[in-house]
């Protein structure tokens, strides 16, 4: 039972990352539009994310301290402002969408429009991040998370055709989409996968939670479960998509559409399992962002930080934590479509991504802070490997997005 709890912080990390509300709808759309074609896309980033996870777990365990916290010491002040910058900006983006995320589930739940739901979901998510303990958060909401399960029982009822998932997986389909639009949506999924603040919250929770030298097994083992179990939810969102949709080319663009799968395989009772599972999702995803845009501005600036530590003791981090809720407020009131939000956020993410991830692979292999718990060879191998997947990805966002509209 204690490494099932272990698990939580990276099954929280991952359900921000892997099944935000973006990704609800992007994953869905990919299945709809391509079946199970981009698979292969999930694989490459779990593999990055437990990657870089585990060396940032790694790192917090050895050391005490977050990777950001690190990053400023390590590369200097002025190429840490600049991460901060991008990682702030993107971060504050992501929340003001999954605000609209919860507030699109209650509007599902209810009938009113979402712009009515949007302050409640804020407070809501203000309040949990005020009063809830670190770790009762962590734990209530991960495990939420996990009722997006549903998903995956679903295929057992619909009229699944599995070999034929398997060969669109091994051989996608991209007739009358365009190959422009397939790699649009798979480095849109990749940048879902390893966005930064997932790792920023998962190192600097470590540091949370006390992590030591002796918790480091416990660490790799959330790093190591936990996200692989947000890719494989990811993983049955494409798959009840291609089910229900592929190749009927239907546009989704809506959470209601996301649910149909299971209201199809389990009718009412599967619609009230989607929808308490898209709240978990949005709602965690929501408490990760706007921790993770606190963390990063406290860790460089050298604040006192921590959702542990109290408002009185931590005023600026907790005064950061409230401004970007509010930030997140102000730009859904501006109206825009949370989903379409976060679809141009996975771009900008996925631009940024270099600037997160190289840091944190100098910092694992520096013997200052990690002593004999430096990468070893085959770790550096991986993560040079990633690295470079990261930076084709961020070298292909921009042209993929303008090319392709958006992936139309």
């Amino acid at each position: 039972m204690r490494r099932l709890l272990a698990t939580t912080l990276g099954v929280l990390s991952a359900v921000g990352g892997f099944v935000d509300i973006g990704d609800l709808v992007a994953a869905s759309q990919a299945g709809a539009r391509f079946g199970m074609g981009h698979a292969w896309v999930l694989l490459v980033g779990v593999i990055g994310i437990c990657a870089y996870a585990e060396m940032a777990g790694r790192i917090a365990a050895v050391s005490g301290r977050a990777v950001f916290d690190l990053v400023r010491e390590r590369l200097g002040p002025r190429v840490a402002l600049l991460n901060l910058v991008a990682s702030y900006l993107v971060t504050v983006l992501t929340l003001a969408a999954e605000l609209g995320g919860v507030a699109l589930v209650l509007q599902l739940a209810s009938g009113l429009p979402y712009l009515l739901w949007v302050p409640v979901a804020a407070l809501a998510v203000w309040l949990v991040l005020w009063r809830m303990r670190f770790e009762l958060m962590e734990r209530v909401f991960g495990l939420a998370g996990l009722a997006l399960v549903v998903f995956a029982v679903a295929l057992t009822r619909l009229p699944t055709d599995w070999a034929a998932l398997g060969r669109q997986a091994l051989v996608p389909e991209v007739a009358g989409q365009g190959w422009g639009a397939y790699w649009f949506i798979a480095v849109a999924l990749f940048a879902s996968t390893v966005s930064p603040y997932e790792v920023f919250f998962f190192s600097s929770g470590g540091v949370e939670e006390n992590w030591s030298v002796r918790d480091l097994a416990d660490a790799r083992f959330s790093a190591l479960v936990g996200f692989p179990v947000g890719a494989f939810l990811a993983l049955s969102l494409i798959a009840t998509a291609a089910v229900l949709y592929h190749p009927g080319r239907t546009p989704l663009t809506g959470l209601d559409q996301v649910a149909q799968p299971v209201v199809v395989a389990f009718g009412v009772v599967g619609l009230a399992g989607a929808v308490l599972a898209f709240f978990a999702v949005t709602f965690g995803a929501a408490l990760e962002t706007g921790l993770s845009a606190a963390y990063a501005a406290a860790q460089y600036f050298g604040w006192q930080w921590g959702k542990q530590v109290s408002p009185h003791q931590a005023a600026r981090f907790h005064s950061v934590l409230l401004v970007s809720v509010l930030l997140g407020v102000l730009v859904l009131m501006t109206t825009i479509d949370p989903i379409t939000l976060t679809e141009y956020m996975l771009i900008i993410s996925a631009v940024a991504l270099p600037m997160t991830y190289l840091p944190i692979l100098i910092v694992a292999n520096d013997r200052t802070y990690l002593g004999e718990r430096v990468n070893g060879r085959w770790t550096n191998l991986l993560g040079a490997v990633v690295m470079v997947v990261i930076v084709a990805a961020s070298i292909a966002a921009i042209p993929l997005a303008v090319g392709t509209r958006m992936g139309q």
